[in-house]
């Protein structure tokens, strides 16, 4: 789950993590009524959606006067974000912040990641921060830094230090690196995060160091833990089958295919895709109705792949836990409700295989029944085609 940057920020400075006062605003009238509270002389107006590269796409404009605040803000808001994380269809921005400028001194790159090597959290750190930092992760890796922490003891001081000293922090922001490190640490942990980044964190010319840009992104597996997460979620950001799908508990994600896939179990799932893929098809999603499927969730799931792209749909079920009466009587049920209009090819095996099959066969939709997957794959991609 990803949040906005006025909302890590928030996070930010309730764990003591050093940023500047900003205010979200939804117009261009709010956006110089936050202006009015800062007390600045100087403005900046950011973007707020889920995607990087905000400023070089034009999500990013200083302001020094109310006027140029209110200019900034009618220009961002209701503009699509189009770049390399977006994708050609941009992402709108529904709202912005506006904080006080800085003036910066250096910047550098400051983050906790999962390491899936070393199964810890790693500390990534960069003299180098910025827009430019993915350039230079690619460019010139020697001047990344990784700093594993270890799950038992925890982020130690020398280690922060240590990181301090490879990217250039010295003097009396060394021991205010190390208390910010450790405060990011306490988040990442206690809030079960799956990211925490800060890029750029700039050392100001008054000799402080502040993070004016922030990314929290949380381990959903991990969400029942903490509702105070799960409030902060924007649906707006989100795919809205995501969005359903999560509602009833369904593994989905959005592809660029034209197949559409109900499987049970992850790795049968991609094994489908796969197979898919082999025969010269695109998926048009990944689909988990998972080991104990009801016949509510098999209806919400069957619904989610119900889409303008897909043009066939494959349904391949291995019933163990799951019975595969319970898939067919789901199928059934949602295929009438949505009014099915393209192939449905099922590959049905497991448990109550033979109540599933006279199920969808008395059922009355025009159903392709195969016996073993590569032959149920290929016809999928036979009906695209």
């Amino acid at each position: 789950m990803k949040i906005h940057e006025y909302q890590a920020k928030e996070l930010f400075a309730s764990y003591g993590v050093a940023t500047q006062e900003g205010y979200v605003a939804y117009t261009k009238e709010e956006a110089v009524e936050c202006a009015k509270k800062l007390g600045v002389e100087a403005y900046v107006v950011k973007a707020q959606a889920h995607c990087g590269g905000r400023g070089k796409a034009g999500g990013v404009k200083l302001a020094r006067t109310l006027a140029e605040v209110e200019a900034a803000a009618d220009k961002i808001i209701g503009m699509r974000l189009i770049n390399k994380q977006t994708g050609a269809e941009g992402k709108l921005v529904r709202k912005v912040l506006v904080t006080g400028a800085v003036n910066i001194k250096k910047e550098f790159y400051l983050s906790l990641a999962i390491d899936n090597e070393t199964a810890s959290i790693v500390i990534i750190a960069s003299g180098a921060g910025g827009t430019e930092i993915e350039e230079i992760a690619a460019t010139k890796p020697e001047l990344i830094i990784k700093q594993p922490v270890s799950p038992i003891n925890g982020l130690r001081d020398y280690q922060a230090r240590y990181v301090a000293a490879k990217i250039g922090i010295e003097g009396a922001n060394v021991k205010e690196f190390t208390v910010m490190l450790k405060n990011m640490y306490k988040l990442f942990v206690e809030k079960d995060c799956s990211l925490v980044e800060i890029n750029p964190l700039v050392l100001t010319d008054e000799g402080k160091l502040l993070a004016i840009d922030g990314k929290v992104n949380f381990d959903d597996n991990a969400l029942f833990r903490h509702p105070d997460i799960v409030a902060l979620r924007d649906p707006d950001e989100e795919n809205p089958k995501e969005c359903e799908a999560a509602k009833h508990d369904l593994n989905y994600v959005s592809l660029d295919g034209t197949i559409g896939c109900m499987v049970n179990g992850a790795g049968l799932a991609m094994a489908t895709m796969d197979i898919i893929h082999a025969f010269g098809g695109e998926p048009a999603n990944f689909l988990d109705v998972g080991g104990t499927a009801t016949t509510e969730r098999v209806t919400a799931a069957f619904k989610l792949l119900s889409d303008k792209n897909v043009k066939a749909i494959l349904v391949n079920i291995f019933g163990g836990i799951v019975k595969c009466d319970v898939i067919a009587e789901g199928i059934v049920i949602a295929a009438k409700e949505v009014g099915l209009s393209v192939p449905l090819v099922v590959r049905l095996d497991g448990t109550n295989v033979e109540k599933g099959k006279s199920i969808l066969k008395e059922s009355g939709l025009k159903i392709y029944a195969c016996d073993d997957l590569r032959s149920a794959a290929k016809k999928a991609v036979e009906f695209v085609h």
